[in-house]
């Protein structure tokens, strides 16, 4: 009797975006060659997809935890390749997944045969991944020209995240909120300095940002407070995708002209965590960082820390989303590359994602005086 092939996701077919799980294959032939597959849909209706071969072992299993993929979108023992390596034939295409409510649905199936071709289907799984946990509170905020969204766990009280988006995003400010911070998510380009300032913040988390205040002026009680580090787009690089480096276009902040971009960081009394992506192609992150620290260092400073990631690209998010190779870059308005190799950078997530968690619990409590980081 034919023994009937299943597929599982454990430890629940239904988990936390920022969650790992366990694919396991059963009632397979011994050594039978099959292809797992994995497609999902972003909220625009674009499906990416991936795919890994692998070989039933002597009790016709296959566990990818355990087992490597022999081709596919990667290869080797890779338990989260199938998410990491999601791909889309549209270019330069981010995955847009920001309605919080709703869960990224990752449909499973198992295939006889290699490659991507379509051979028939064994068994297949649906695996949901869900951006805000049981209890968490999602509030729309609108206070004069600021709009955020604040997302409070149950049972507090809390310490306090603030979130500051480039492009306005609700993932990571939930996913912090389910591990017990409340995090206001707002856009930069909507930030209000007054409304923020008189806050004192004891911890930031600084992701690939630059040392300058980069492209527009910034006010404080309509007074500027920093020049506007500009572009040289002579130095923009094409490529044969169509995407470009822009890594160079960013005029140098130390330079005599732009010092007044200089952000002040020695004057600060808050923590720092810098993370930096070895192999950014938006900007020179890794030199940026270097710069704050001698500053810092120069200042009699200890208040920081860095974490570098050597093939990671600059789009540092949660872990276990598709790599994002290229986008339409909001600034500049054309496709640009952002950096990275897809498993180093899948790796620095997973570390990143836990040294943020860390860091923020070090550094915040509930006390009156002491409750407020920002992202």
């Amino acid at each position: 009797v034919a023994a009937t092939t299943s597929c599982q996701v454990l430890p629940s077919a239904r988990c936390l975006f920022d969650e790992p799980f366990q694919v396991k294959v059963g009632g397979l032939r011994v050594g039978q060659m099959v292809t797992v597959k994995a497609a999902s849909t972003d909220e625009r209706g674009v499906v990416f997809s991936s795919s890994a071969t692998y070989r039933a072992d002597g009790d016709g299993e296959i566990d990818l935890d355990r087992d490597p993929s022999l081709s596919g979108s990667y290869v080797g023992v890779e338990p989260m390749g199938l998410l990491w390596s999601l791909r889309t034939d549209t270019l330069h295409w981010y995955f847009f997944k920001n309605k919080v409510v709703e869960p990224m649905v990752v449909k499973l199936s198992v295939h006889e045969g290699e490659g991507e071709g379509d051979g028939r289907m064994l068994a297949e799984v649906t695996n949901e991944r869900f951006l805000i946990g049981d209890g968490v509170s999602r509030l729309p905020i609108k206070e004069g020209n600021v709009q955020g969204v604040l997302f409070t766990p149950p049972e507090g009280p809390f310490p306090a995240v603030l979130d500051l988006c480039t492009f306005m995003s609700e993932k990571r400010a939930s996913l912090l909120a389910n591990k017990g911070f409340v995090v206001l998510a707002v856009e930069k380009s909507t930030l209000i300095l007054q409304h923020f300032v008189s806050h004192r913040w004891t911890a930031v988390v600084w992701i690939n940002g630059c040392s300058a205040n980069v492209g527009f002026p910034l006010y404080y009680k309509k007074r500027q407070i920093l020049s506007p580090l500009l572009y040289d787009f002579s130095k923009v690089i094409p490529t044969e995708s169509g995407a470009r480096i822009v890594k160079c276009c960013v005029k140098n902040p130390l330079a005599e002209e732009n010092k007044g971009s200089l952000i002040p960081i020695q004057q600060a009394k808050a923590h720092f965590l810098f993370v930096v992506s070895e192999d950014d192609l938006n900007w020179d992150s890794k030199g940026y960082v270097d710069e704050m620290v001698q500053r810092l260092k120069h200042h009699g400073k200890d208040n920081f820390e860095t974490v570098c990631y050597p093939g990671a690209g600059h789009l540092l998010e949660p872990p276990y989303g598709p790599y994002c190779p290229s986008t339409f870059h909001g600034l500049v308005r054309y496709p640009v590359l952002w950096g990275g190799e897809p498993r180093a950078h899948a790796v620095a997530e997973v570390h990143m994602w836990k040294k943020v968690q860390e860091f923020l619990r070090t550094h915040l409590s509930c006390e009156e005086t002491k409750t407020k980081a920002m992202l």
